[in-house]
């Protein structure tokens, strides 16, 4: 006979119209429904302050919407969220010919704005052709730097090296750049911000050439201010001399300046270190102060615990007083009382011997000076005096 542990278990099986099945079947119809509703309808659908929204409806813009929380119920309607905050890019070109063919490079970064609720007719003319520009951070600015790069490439182009490079020249360079790109981000429904070309890249060719430049212009003007050299060699010697002399003058002076400025910092070190010294000497005087506050105020909490001892005892004292007063005024009133009527006094011991007296007990007179004779009761022997009650 087997074990009830090896009793072979028979799975159960559920019918087919079990509560279960159904369960799981009535799972399955709402997911399905959810699913297909979803092209029917959204609810409190939010959007945020940085974003624009986009509603559809049958494939087609119906409304842009500003931040806020939305519903709608129809044909395929449908919410997208586009964001309006800054994308930055960067573009770099490193060779681009300038009017008098020279070579130079740019470097220029800035803000995209994708359009805002201000722009939602903007939004409906383009969302068709640059959905995608609209939706992904990345392929806008890429976009955006294709165009900087041909937007750099016309503002150099259509002027000379020295309009490119030199002093204020670069501030109507990043100018021109800008109104350039912001005429081609229009096309697309962007705008860029916050432009600025922060270098100007030369290659060493052109850097070479420039300093050759540079050095003969300043060698011509030197040629120039020193005359013809062969003419004005006395000139030039006593010039040279000056020279000298201005540049001795100029280390010993420099020599000064800097004493002084050590002088100067020495004197503020001096003073750092003496207003360290006072601080702490400051922080020293109020550690002692607020330690002797702490002792003053613990010892004024113990007279002031000394002095509250001292008056719950003398209210105790007074307290036992007047309860000692009270225990014996009864008894003076008595006393007084006992005093002033005595024969209230022979009652009170009359009364007193009668309630002595029981039922049982046996009085004896006898003459004054008689010891009297004890009688135990027993047979034959009768009372002397009758005390019970008639």
């Amino acid at each position: 006979m087997n074990s009830l542990g090896n009793v072979p278990r028979v799975p159960r099986r559920l019918p087919s119209g079990s509560p279960f099945v159904m369960v799981i079947v009535i799972v399955v119809v709402i997911l399905f429904l959810m699913l297909f509703a979803r092209n029917f309808f959204y609810a409190f659908e939010r959007v945020d302050e940085q974003e624009v929204g986009v509603q559809f409806q049958g494939g087609r813009i119906k409304n842009v919407v500003g931040p806020g929380v939305y519903t709608d119920v129809g044909l395929f309607v449908q919410l997208v969220r586009v964001s309006s905050q800054a994308i930055p890019f960067n573009v770099q070109d490193q060779e681009i010919i300038t009017k008098d063919k020279q070579r130079i490079g740019l470097m220029v970064s800035g803000d995209i704005f994708r359009p805002n609720i201000s722009q939602a007719d903007t939004i409906q003319a383009l969302w068709a052709q640059y959905r995608s520009i609209y939706l992904q951070d990345d392929l806008a600015r890429s976009r955006m730097q294709d165009q900087a790069r041909q937007a750099m490439k016309v503002c150099v182009g259509d002027r000379t090296f020295d309009d490119n490079v030199v002093g204020t020249a670069r501030d109507v360079l990043r100018q021109c750049i800008d109104d350039e790109l912001n005429e081609r981000a229009k096309n697309f429904g962007l705008r860029v911000e916050n432009l600025v070309v922060p270098d100007v890249i030369l290659s060493g060719a052109v850097q070479s050439a420039l300093d050759a430049i540079v050095q003969s212009r300043l060698e011509t003007e030197k040629a120039a201010q020193d005359k013809l050299r062969a003419d004005a060699q006395a000139d030039a010697e006593q010039a040279r001399q000056e020279g000298e002399i201005r540049i001795e003058q100029s280390r010993i002076q420099e020599q000064a300046r800097q004493q002084t400025a050590l002088a100067q910092l020495e004197e503020q070190k001096v003073a750092a270190q003496r207003a360290v010294i006072e601080a702490e000497r400051a922080n020293e005087l109020a550690r002692v102060e607020a330690e002797r506050a702490v002792i003053e105020a613990q010892k004024q909490n113990e007279l002031l615990a000394a002095q509250r001892d001292i008056e719950i005892a003398q209210a105790l004292a007074i307290a036992a007083e007047e309860q000692a007063k009270a225990q014996i005024a009864v008894e003076t009133a008595l006393a007084t009382l006992y005093a002033g009527r005595p024969e209230y006094v022979q009652l009170l011991i009359a009364q007193a011997n009668a309630s002595a007296l029981k039922s049982t007990d046996k009085v004896i007179f006898t003459p004054e000076g008689v010891t009297p004779t004890l009688v135990l009761p027993g047979p034959g022997i009768v009372p002397t005096v009758d005390t019970t009650p008639n």
